[in-house]
């Protein structure tokens, strides 16, 4: 396998992996004895980024990171998350100070660390202004409780107003976002991949199969008997339109010819984007992880990457003039 590449992280000057490890199936599908299997594979092959939330697994995921990183804890870097509901009360969810706050002590004792390096808004929450988690994310650096804020699921015009915000009020930065990207899903190349690229933010970004939908075995007429399109409505929702499905069998035949496993082309063509630091990666075991390794050996050129672009429709221009398409 070839060795790892290390990206610099937008502009805080600390270097990541090429790959994130996700860890949403800790706890979940994976077991804790699995899951230690996946940490230990990734970090003998070079991994030091692992992504977690607070709502994966209901906080399950992050005990199993913390155990984990326990004895390597300054030689990784981890992240979480905080919107999603953690409780049964009306108040348990949100960008509020207070629900904000009370997450935070929350998953620091969960992953048994004393700060997270990034710490996400996993959604913009529009019941509040956007000044209130800003400010609350900018405290909880000065706290030493977090040491970099980042934001998921925010459309461009929202990171762009809150990257405004940060600046004008001398608040700390984001210095990661994390969108949905793969070969499927490209809205993310329309504003916010060039927007990350003129702020020098960094890009975790998520999703790089599809949810498995180009791992090789879907196809118009086809699926598997197990898989998170097949098992999860959320999932399956997201990816129900023919077009995804046709895209998968065109991608799956193109990989084919090429000799490669789609889930590591997959992954490859993602971390190809000039704009992007590490996709995040996913598994449910060590087999379906050493799979999607494979591409740490893929040296994807423009020309290979424009071919693989073309078996997807590409997404218009922001501003809907054609002859300003990118060629990103």
């Amino acid at each position: 396998m070839s060795p790892m590449e290390y990206r610099l992280l937008g502009q805080t000057g600390i270097k990541v992996s090429c790959l994130c490890m996700g860890t949403m199936t800790f706890g979940r599908e994976a077991d804790e004895e699995t899951s230690a299997a996946i940490f230990h594979k990734c970090r003998d092959v070079g991994i030091n980024f692992f992504d977690c939330a607070n709502m994966y697994a209901q906080g399950r995921s992050e005990e199993i990171l913390g155990k984990l990183i326990a004895d390597c804890r300054n030689d990784v870097i981890i992240t979480s998350k905080v919107f999603a509901a953690t409780g049964p009360g009306v108040n348990d969810r949100g960008l509020s100070r207070r629900h904000m706050t009370l997450a935070v002590e929350q998953s620091l004792k969960r992953l048994n660390t004393d700060r997270i390096d990034i710490y996400y808004l996993h959604n913009f929450d529009p019941s509040l202004p956007i000044e209130e988690p800003l400010r609350t994310l900018d405290d909880l650096v000065r706290q030493g409780k977090i040491v970099y804020p980042a934001c998921s699921n925010f459309a461009a015009w929202q990171i762009a107003k809150a990257l405004g915000i940060q600046e004008f009020k001398g608040l700390a930065r984001f210095a990661c976002i994390q969108p949905m990207y793969n070969l499927v899903k490209r809205q993310a190349e329309v504003e916010i991949l060039p927007l990350a690229l003129a702020e020098k933010v960094g890009v975790a970004s998520y999703g790089p199969m599809g949810g498995g939908l180009l791992s090789g075995k879907y196809g118009k007429e086809r699926k598997p008997d197990q898989g998170r399109i097949v098992e999860n409505q959320v999932y399956a929702r997201r990816y129900e339109d023919a077009i995804n499905y046709e895209v998968a069998e065109r991608f799956a035949a193109y990989a084919e010819a090429h000799g490669v496993r789609p889930s590591a082309l997959a992954v490859a063509w993602v971390m190809s984007h000039p704009a992007i630091t590490a996709p995040i990666i996913g598994a449910r075991n060590v087999t379906q992880l050493e799979e999607t390794l494979g591409a740490l050996d893929i040296k994807m050129t423009p020309e290979w990457r424009a071919e693989i672009s073309a078996l997807s429709p590409e997404p218009p221009p922001a501003t809907d003039r054609t002859e300003l398409r990118s060629t990103a």
